[in-house]
């Protein structure tokens, strides 16, 4: 079957490498004609896992409490925030946000009803249109100060501690549509994974993913808009006082637009250090060209393939294209390497005798070296996060692009070129790598005591590594996202939200007071509301205030913040039973639209205490707090463990952290596995296959043991670090191996095969490792801290492979001649 491919690419491709060419360049331009459809993801499900439970609990419980999308922008006034010039300009800014089309309300401290501080009465309450606000009356400012600090509707909301930074909350409207389209897409999904799946559902499975990708794209567009509008407003607002934009809308506006700059910035930077990096080493221009011309083709087809199956870039797959720059790149080194070595050997054969001899000798280890990144980057499907999913499928296809077209252009264009002499005068004597032969030959005990010396440092290394990281930093501190969710974090009350869900159907305790806790009384309208009494109010009030009480919570809401309004309004005495079923039958809609129907539901009854998270606090883990939680609602309220639950971004976020380390282990697994088939059908020697593996352990080990030295923990880029690096890792062990096992023969000396295949492959190895280090290196001009640490890790484990695969593997072959005896 081998022979019969290689007679059909004989006849195909060098015989007929102009018809090759304008065939392969129509399927080409074809994806090129698809670009326009490419479309960038950067939505909330770049943070959390695949089909993770409690994401679709956190999106039941958004459906029956309500949430809509929040902006908030923090106001820190230059002089005094209370001063009449300050206050016009914050009025001012609120009146044009609020013309904004798309921008529902904006709330501010001129808006906000003051009752605390200004003698209003409990029946007062009731009368929205009588309440005293800032902007309503001539309230002084000691009052207003004193009310947004002491009401708990507004503390640590509203006002900064120092109370120079406010905030303007500008809400924008649920899109039903999409709600809808998420939900079915989620049950739909939920039967494909357990193999529940009709025929008929599977069509609308198709059906509701396209259109959901659709409106989230529109989504997004409007989103954008609204963000761009609101930077231009706050623009013209910016002598009076330092603002900072907030909330979901504004970080994915933002992380598209780092993905667009990254993807320009990658792209055009890779290409440019590789035009740079291939004329110093080949300094001719044909190879520079044709290099240029497998790489633009595969990036055009890549792109033009995503686009028209609608797959999404997110700011993990991001480096997309750099990353096929570098491997097309690579492949293409090995076949003009090879095809330099053949025509110096060979000076006398045609020019399509001596491609026909490169593609011979080096196809093979070609394919190899492709089919085994294309499975490490594959084994990224287990990670159970969709955009590390979605990265390692793209990147899995682009090898085979990048393996087709190489193999395709590259010797259809050399078979049309004229031969020169370039390739006879090329000096093999002596390159740079003998340097790596001449130390395994003098030093050879000592590289196996280094190996081990440095595999144990890693290893203590790699015991030290953590998942517990903030997402704020995910991002440089000069972005706008970082600073501003700095400031929110520290001034505002926290960032990430955590909603802690009590039902109180499950587990009732029987008998006494505590029975109203858990039922619902019969009765009436008033009656009905199962909360309206006074010891169920304690217990909200005792659940809220151990919640407040945490280092890292900052402002809590939840229905007894109510009921501090009502005692405190009453004279410090807490309300009886029917007083409470009177305030909430009487309460204006707007008022029950704020404070209780966001926290409590009828049917189930249950109630929701939503706090928001200081990330700036780094005393203990994320799992601490949750642990503090669960152990005060078990042992001092007397729950059942099945009766609440926690939900919201920081339950996904946590779900999503905790996952990593599983994901790095499963993908390590799963990459070491196919890697090891590969070895056996490729070097048909277990012996052989066992020897390959170690050095390709070396660059993994050495990379998680230094982030685990440097502190830096795994997070949704880092993790596919490993997989990856092994995968390119194992491209120069196969060539090397390969090579080996063909020079071996000559004369069954392993030294003196050993500084042959440094002399020849070595070459190459060299080139495609300086290449892949350099483009990896382009990385660190991203915005995003993950993809920092990707390229910088990346281009720092090809190193370490390459002194692996020039040093150890050989010391390796030497040692234990895998090959049989020498002569």
């Amino acid at each position: 079957m081998k022979k019969a491919i290689a007679n059909i690419y004989e006849s195909l491709v060098l015989k007929q490498p102009v018809a090759t060419l304008i065939v392969t360049l129509l399927a080409v331009s074809f994806f090129a004609w698809h670009i326009p459809e490419f479309r960038l993801d950067a939505s909330g499900d770049s943070l959390v896992l695949e089909n993770d439970a409690d994401l679709y609990y956190y999106r039941q419980i958004t459906e029956r409490y309500g949430s809509g999308a929040l902006l908030l922008l923090a106001y820190t006034a230059e002089n005094d925030l209370f001063a009449p010039e300050t206050l016009a300009d914050l009025k001012e800014l609120r009146d044009q946000l609020r013309r904004i089309e798309g921008v529902e309300s904006v709330t501010t401290i001129l808006d906000v009803p003051l009752i605390y501080t200004t003698g209003t009465s409990l029946s007062e309450v009731a009368d929205a249109d009588n309440l005293l606000t800032l902007e309503k009356s001539e309230v002084d400012k000691e009052t207003v100060v004193r009310e947004l600090r002491e009401n708990p509707l507004y503390k640590g909301r509203l006002l900064s501690d120092d109370g120079r930074t406010t905030s303007l909350l500008i809400n924008l409207p649920v899109d039903r549509e999409y709600r809808d389209l998420l939900n079915r897409r989620y049950k739909l999904r939920d039967k494909e994974a357990k193999g529940e799946l009709t025929g008929r559902q599977a069509r609308e499975l198709e059906e509701v993913s396209r259109a959901y990708r659709e409106k989230l794209t529109e989504i997004q567009q409007e989103d954008t808009r609204i963000v761009e509008e609101i930077r231009a407003v706050v623009d013209r607002h910016r002598q009076e006082a330092e603002l900072y934009l907030g909330g979901v809308a504004m970080i994915v506006a933002d992380m598209i637009g780092f993905i667009e700059k990254d993807l320009l910035i990658f792209g055009a930077g890779v290409f440019i250090l590789l035009i740079v990096t291939l004329t110093v080493i080949f300094r001719r221009a044909r190879w520079v060209i044709l290099s240029l011309l497998c790489c633009g083709a595969a990036v055009v087809t890549m792109i033009g393939m995503l686009g028209l199956m609608d797959w999404r870039v997110t700011v993990i797959s991001s480096n997309f294209i750099s990353l096929t720059l570098i491997l097309t790149m690579a492949l293409t080194i090995h076949l003009i390497e090879r095809y330099l070595e053949i025509h110096a050997r060979n000076p006398e054969k045609s020019q399509r005798q001596l491609v026909q001899e490169t593609v011979k000798t080096i196809a093979t280890p070609c394919f190899y070296t492709a089919l085994t990144t294309a499975v490490a980057f594959s084994s990224l499907v287990v990670s159970e996060i969709r955009p590390v999913i979605d990265f390692g499928l793209m990147m899995a296809f682009g090898l085979v692009v990048s393996f087709l077209l190489a193999f395709i252009l590259f010797p259809a264009s050399v078979c049309l070129l004229k031969k020169t002499d370039s390739g006879a005068v090329e000096d093999f004597s002596h390159p740079f790598t003998m340097v790596f032969a001449d130390f395994t030959e003098r030093y050879g005990k000592l590289i196996i005591v280094l190996t081990l010396i440095i595999a144990a440092v890693s290893g203590i290394g790699i015991t030290r590594l953590t998942v517990d990281n903030r997402f704020i930093d995910y991002f440089k501190e000069d972005t706008e996202i970082y600073q501003g969710m700095s400031l929110i974090d520290r001034k505002l009350g926290g960032t990430t939200p955590l909603d802690l869900i009590i039902d109180f159907e499950r587990g009732a305790p029987e008998g006494g007071a505590e029975e109203d806790f858990f039922e619902e009384d019969g009765g009436g309208d008033e009656q009905s509301r199962w909360y309206a009494d006074n010891y169920t109010m304690e217990q909200f009030d005792k659940i809220h205030d151990f919640l407040d009480s945490q280092a890292k919570t900052g402002q809590v809401l939840s229905l007894a913040t109510l009921g501090k309004i009502a005692t405190r309004l009453n004279d410090g005495v807490p309300l009886a039973n029917f007083e409470l079923a009177i305030l909430y039958k009487n309460l204006p809609p707007e008022i029950r639209e704020m404070v209780v129907e966001p926290y409590v539901a009828e049917d189930p009854t249950q109630a929701r205490f939503a706090a928001r998270i200081i990330e700036s606090h780094r005393q203990g883990s994320r799992g601490d707090l949750l642990v503090r939680i669960e152990d005060f609602l078990t042992t001092k309220m007397g729950l059942d463990r099945e009766q609440f639950q926690f939900t919201n971004m920081y339950i996904l976020y946590n779900n999503m952290l905790n996952s990593l380390f599983r994901s790095q282990i499963a993908t390590i697994g799963m990459v070491f596995l196919g890697i090891g088939l590969m070895f056996l059908i490729l070097f048909r020697s277990l012996y052989l296959a066992l020897i390959g593996i170690i050095p390709n352990i070396m660059p993994v080990t050495v990379v998680l043991g230094t982030m685990g030295w440097l502190n830096i923990p795994l997070d949704m880029m880092t993790i596919t670090i490993a997989s990856i690096t092994i995968g390119i890792s194992v491209d120069d062990t196969i060539h090397y191996i390969h090579r080996f096992q063909k020079e071996f023969p000559a004369d069954r000396n392993y030294l003196a095969t050993m500084k042959r295949c440094h002399r020849s492959i070595g070459r190459a190895i060299l080139y495609t490792t300086i290449t892949i280090t350099i483009g990896f290196s382009i990385l660190v001009l991203s915005n995003f801290i993950p993809t920092i640490y990707f390229g910088i890790f990346t281009g720092f484990a090809m190193l370490v492979a390459f002194i692996a695969d020039l040093t150890l593997l050989p010391r390796l072959l030497i040692l234990f001649k895998p090959l049989g005896r020498e002569a």
